[in-house]
């Protein structure tokens, strides 16, 4: 296999307990589970103690629906006519935000109200808007929300957000929800009638440091091998542009893996690899389907494991090498790469 995504469903699962202590869970599971395998994700999440699933897309819900994965669903996202069509066949409820949505919706539909309290993209800043449109919803309405945005580096606006809509929410008497990860772990009062915990699930931590700290469980590694190892002597190049030219005699492996994968070019010069448990630096342009790496004077034989993501190299480091969240990383894998599932025991 010249590169796997390994995905311990076993961790997210410990981790969606490790949540559930706190409150009811709605494990997040958009964007092919963060990366993890959307099917997978939701199961284990169920087994963790998820009470609801969350998905961003109508066709994520059929997706899901397909699989047969059961249970409570919510599409957080925008939905155009058709996508609203696929979105209730698969028995999903639906966020709204405007009358004249609700008033498209059969009576069979189940609603929750989004209030923008400070993210700025969807649902309404207007409080006596969004009343107006619960009261369309009538018994349809089911839940009232909202979403933060910042609740993994300015906790002052998240309670300001969290203040803003508290009060509005406690006059509906329905299930109000508003923490994503960050808020659900950094502010107890966030949690109210549940969490949409997304990243978290997966073991990586919101705040963008270490998992650890929460207790959370990384449950992705990304491992490739080395496929060809060769002597570089002093003045020789390495890949496109010639980016990496020897100063020194040393060994050059090279990894299958690239940018086709999901494996970023930005990486490029800055990117590490675990090769035999030894960290080595990239050497050279990361193309679309290899990336070569400096082994030294320690050659490895052909076929010797590399990890690029894994225990010692999270993707928290790979995300801060290239200026962005974890999420990002985990979320570019791309289909090329085979996710293989294991269920491991717990640390």
């Amino acid at each position: 296999m010249r590169a796997l995504a390994r995905i311990d469903t076993g961790a997210i699962e410990r981790n969606c307990a490790r949540l559930a202590a706190l409150g009811p869970l709605c494990a997040v599971v958009k964007s092919n589970g963060y990366g993890h395998g959307a099917v997978a994700a939701a199961r284990a999440a169920q087994r963790g103690g998820a009470a609801w699933l969350a998905v961003a897309t109508a066709n994520e819900a059929a997706e899901l629906r397909a699989a047969g994965v059961d249970g409570p669903l919510l599409v957080l996202g925008a939905l155009a006519p058709e996508e609203l069509r696929t979105a209730l066949a698969a028995e999903a409820d639906v966020v709204a935000w405007r009358e004249d949505f609700v008033a498209g919706l059969p009576r069979s539909a189940r609603v929750h109200v989004k209030l923008d309290t400070g993210m700025g993209r969807l649902g309404t800043r207007d409080p006596a808007e969004a009343e107006r449109v619960a009261a369309a919803a009538g018994d349809r309405l089911v839940g009232v929300m909202t979403h933060f945005a910042t609740a993994d580096d300015d906790p002052a606006f998240m309670r300001e957000q969290l203040d803003r809509f508290v009060p509005w929410a406690d006059r509906f008497g329905v299930m109000r929800h508003a923490a994503n990860s960050a808020g659900a772990l950094a502010e107890p009062a966030a949690r109210l009638d549940l969490m949409r915990c997304g990243i978290a699930i997966y073991g990586l931590d919101p705040f963008h440091r270490d998992p650890a700290d929460h207790g959370l469980e990384p449950a992705l590694s990304l491992v490739s091998y080395v496929a060809e190892v060769k002597r570089a002597r002093v003045g020789d190049s390495v890949g496109y542009g010639r980016r990496f030219i020897a100063e020194r005699d040393t060994w050059i492996g090279t990894i299958p893996i690239g940018y086709g994968d999901g494996y970023r070019r930005g990486l490029t010069g800055r990117g590490e690899v675990l090769v035999d448990g030894r960290r080595v630096p990239l050497a050279g342009t990361v193309s679309m389907d290899n990336i070569t790496v400096d082994l030294g004077d320690e050659p490895v034989e052909r076929g010797t494991e590399a990890v690029l993501i894994g225990p010692g190299l999270p993707a928290e480091d790979m995300a801060a090498k290239l200026g962005t969240i974890n999420y990002e990383i985990t979320c570019g894998l791309t289909a090329r790469v085979p996710r293989e599932y294991v269920k491991a025991q717990g640390l």
